[in-house]
């Protein structure tokens, strides 16, 4: 075999991109693993040739760009290698026999013979049926449709973390509303002189606002105002799982066709002031996080106690077949005994039929503070942050296994225009080591626009949890601060957010790990929910259960005034 090429794989991203037509990174896979993509990243054989490896790029790409590898038809060959080996085979050479009249360096490829479909659907066809198909060269690689599956790709698909950047442009939000007197905070003179211009830094002045204490001036206009910042994502196609954006699209700079917009949702926020909502006030915008091959993915400590304690939570009705006693008569279990009796046999009379509330119909979403206000840390050195991400990845992986549907959010903000959920598990996908692997790979920073985070992932939980009792966990210091955003009008938003939840029938516990907020703290952020604060999630686990309870009794319970 040919030596490797020091140079690395890299060197074929340019092609890939070019030929894939959107962004794909290149790989090297496992010792052993064939050549196969994710739709993000072509893996290459590791330790394979220039050519090798040039060869697999380029049909790994081919396969992307001419949509072959779309979920339609991923979908259809899921949990059959037979079909996705045949279906390869097929679409390989298509795809590379389109290419060959753009690329020399496909129709230079030592194909036997001409492509015998002429379509994606016709090669999943002949691949289902029984006509012969010749096997694959090599260098095809393998279809690993549960990594294709895994997230959308394409244009279109929704940004990751590395795309989405805090800079948003307000043109199209509401400005603050001035009319009315609102009660201000104490002026701190202090902060005061960081909001001399000769200050430039606006992250520098709140820094020392919140290091301080103090608050904006009366003469910064109304709390919830904060500086102006931009966001962009560009693109120039529209792919199948964009969604349309709640703002115009405008051009933003000279180059023709790069359409620039804002994407996200907008929320209100509550003006305990002026005793109203602020509409739109606040642009929540949920992305998935992407996490990188070097980090660790460890696996998550086992709680056996929290384990025995929510396997105990029953919500929906359950037959139970079979029983020696119960409500009714089991005909099957009966027809069954009668024939073991004519045959003979001994068997023991269980035919009622036992109706209990054991079955698992929650869908609960964890939300994980990841602002800069949990890098606090305890006397032994772990920060808040540390063990409140032990506590969300125990409490995933706990729920999952007793058959729940659960989610993992963070949450971090940097103004009203710029409130961030990064998805860390969404429902449907298993908290495996990609999703620890964004977890441990979250770093805290920005702030905590608490209201708005709420708000934003109870939309989530309401979309997609798919199930009749929906339970959000807050994972956080309870210290809600942005710009603007602090004190009575900052809890006040937050208890409105809560008591928003309870009459949309969507439960609420607040939890505070490794945290040395005060209760009274806890009770004027966190009123209308359930709540409790311990040293560690083990401390909990114990009475977890009843934590649980108690917040899905409370949707029956009117709203605290």
């Amino acid at each position: 075999m040919t030596a490797p090429d020091p140079g690395g794989p890299d060197r074929f991203r340019l092609l890939a991109t070019s030929i894939a037509g959107r962004a794909v990174d290149i790989a090297e896979a496992r010792a052993g693993e064939s050549a196969h993509t994710n739709g993000q990243v072509i893996f290459v054989s590791a330790a394979g040739s220039v050519a090798r490896q040039r060869s697999e790029v380029l049909v790994q790409s081919a396969l992307l760009g001419a949509g072959s590898l779309d979920q339609r038809w991923v979908r259809a060959v899921w949990a059959r290698p037979s079909t996705a080996h045949r279906y390869l085979a097929l679409e390989g050479r298509r795809v590379l026999a389109e290419l060959a009249g753009r690329y020399p360096l496909a129709a230079a490829l030592d194909l036997d013979g001409e492509p015998s479909t002429a379509s994606a659907q016709e090669s999943l066809d002949t691949a289902r049926s029984r006509a012969k198909v010749p096997d694959p060269p090599e260098w095809f690689g393998v279809i690993k449709p549960s990594r294709l599956m895994a997230a959308p790709t394409g244009p279109g698909a929704r940004a990751s973390d590395k795309e989405v950047r805090l800079e948003f442009d307000p043109i199209d939000l509401p400005e603050a509303d001035d009319d009315g007197d609102q009660e201000q905070p104490r002026e701190s003179k202090i902060v005061k002189l960081f909001e001399n211009p000769l200050f430039a830094s606006r992250a520098l002045s709140d820094y020392f606002r919140k290091l301080l204490g103090g608050s904006r001036t009366s003469g910064d206009g109304a709390a919830g105002a904060e500086a102006k910042v931009r966001s962009v994502r560009r693109t120039d196609k529209v792919g199948e799982h964009a969604r349309p954006l709640p703002t115009r699209i405008r051009f933003t700079d000279d180059r023709p066709g790069i359409a620039m917009g804002v994407g996200g949702a907008l929320h209100p926020e509550w003006d305990v002031h002026n005793n109203r909502y602020r509409p739109d006030w606040c642009r929540v915008i949920d992305f998935p996080l992407t996490a990188d091959a070097d980090i660790s993915a460890a696996g998550v400590p086992r709680d056996d106690v929290l384990r025995r304690r929510l396997s105990r939570i029953g919500l929906g009705p359950t037959i139970l077949r079979g029983r020696p006693d119960g409500d009714e008569i089991d005909v099957e279990a009966l027809i069954d005994l009668f024939v073991d009796v004519r045959s003979g046999h001994s068997a023991p009379e269980h035919v009622y039929l036992e109706r209990r509330k054991l079955a698992r119909d929650l869908g609960v979403l964890v939300l994980l503070d990841a602002s800069g206000s949990v890098t606090d840390a305890d006397p032994d050195g772990l920060a808040v942050h540390d063990h409140q991400r032990r506590a969300a990845a125990i409490l995933a992986a706990t729920l999952e296994e007793l058959g729940d549907r659960v989610a993992v959010y963070a949450f971090r903000s940097q103004g009203r225009h710029a409130v961030h959920l990064p998805a860390i598990k969404a429902f449907g996908q298993r908290f495996d080591a990609t999703g620890r692997a964004r977890l441990n790979q979250l770093q805290p920073s920005s702030y905590t626009r608490l209201g708005a985070g709420i708000r934003g992932a109870a939309e989530i939980l309401k979309a997609e949890a798919g199930t009749p009792h929906r339970l959000l966990i807050v994972l956080s210091d309870g210290f809600p601060y942005d710009n603007g955003y602090e004190g009575r009008y900052a809890e006040a938003d937050v208890r409105k957010a809560l008591e928003e939840l309870h009459a949309d029938g969507v439960a609420c516990l607040c939890l505070s790990i490794g945290t040395t907020t005060a209760v009274d703290a806890l009770e004027r952020v966190f009123g209308p929910a359930s709540h409790a604060g311990a040293a560690t999630l083990a401390d909990l686990s114990p009475r977890m259960d009843e934590l649980f309870l108690a917040a899905l009794r409370r949707l029956g319970e009117p709203i605290p005034k």
